[in-house]
């Protein structure tokens, strides 16, 4: 569904040599050679500066680096929901899941759920999360992924044109580098923070958060927010990297081993449940009536 050199392409980038990709791809440095060699030609731009020290991305292979990765990891998702199609079941509930869209709640809910629906069966789904397939895979809940759980209020309901089933409200807490001052602590009080970078996500993106920044704003002033746009790995690792504060909730105690998700002292929380279709199928709709009885 791509150009194989891609994947040779981005061993090559990682290794910074091509024997060491070649050893990655068990094939012979002249023949890595030759398809990066043919990959430049195809596309008509330079991707590697070669220098007495090794290999170095040009400007034109930093953007191509970084556009194969999603492109190589869409297209391998889209295999995955081909197939998933393929066997499709009217009682197979396909359940979406990422780093940032753990599906540890349906693992524990899933036995009580069972017994009440017994011919349901679950399917997980793995996804990229992206901006790109947020807005793919949230806008057409129902066609390859049924289920996704996650936090949401009204305004990234509407943003998403998905639906919502609330579990719980969530304490909103805060992730820490376990190297960072505040890592000793197991809860927070707001002043711990004073001096500090707290990340939020950008105003306009849920209306909890955007409760939270204005708290802060009138209240604590002493606190420095720091915007950012999308919920992701890099941004956890953007957190680590900087020492800095990122809000975040106990369901992404397992996205990054260095840091440490700690509670915070204060009213603040965000609805956590399931996203589904506006106008999800019988299955979904048993699905739902279970966790509903469940809970």
């Amino acid at each position: 569904m791509y150009n194989p050199q891609l994947v040779t392409f981005i061993h090559v980038a990682d290794a910074g040599s091509f024997n060491k990709a070649a050893e990655q791809s068990y094939i012979t440095p002249t023949a890595v050679i030759k398809q990066i060699n043919l990959l430049e030609d195809n596309l008509g731009v330079k991707l590697f500066e070669r220098t007495h020290r090794g290999l170095a991305l040009t400007k034109a292979g930093i953007s191509l680096y970084q556009d194969a990765k999603y492109i190589i990891g869409y297209c391998n998702d889209s295999v995955i929901r081909a197939r998933n199609a393929m066997q499709e079941n009217t009682n197979v509930l396909r359940i979406g899941t990422s780093p940032m869209t753990p599906a540890q709640i349906l693992v524990e809910l899933w036995p009580k759920i069972h017994e009440l629906c017994p011919e349901i069966k679950f399917q997980l789904v793995p996804f990229d999360n992206t901006p790109e397939n947020a807005r793919e895979i949230l806008g057409n809940l129902g066609h390859n992924i049924d289920v996704v759980a996650g936090i949401f209020d009204d305004t990234m309901l509407d943003l998403r044109r998905c639906a919502g089933f609330e579990i719980s409200k969530e304490p909103i807490c805060c992730a820490v580098s376990i190297h960072h001052r505040l890592a000793r602590k197991n809860r927070l009080e707001i002043k711990d923070m004073y001096g500090e970078n707290l990340m939020l996500m950008h105003r306009g993106w849920s209306y909890y958060v955007d409760r939270l920044r204005d708290d802060i704003w009138e209240n604590h002033s002493q606190i420095n927010i720091i915007d950012f746009d999308f919920y992701n790995v890099d941004v956890f690792n953007r957190c680590e990297n900087s020492n800095g504060i990122l809000m975040a909730t106990k369901a992404w105690t397992n996205v990054h081993p260095l840091l440490k998700i700690i509670p915070v002292e204060w009213e603040h929380s965000i609805p956590y449940g399931l996203l589904h279709s506006p106008e999800p199928s019988g299955t979904v709709q048993r699905f739902l009536s279970a966790v509903q009885s469940v809970l």
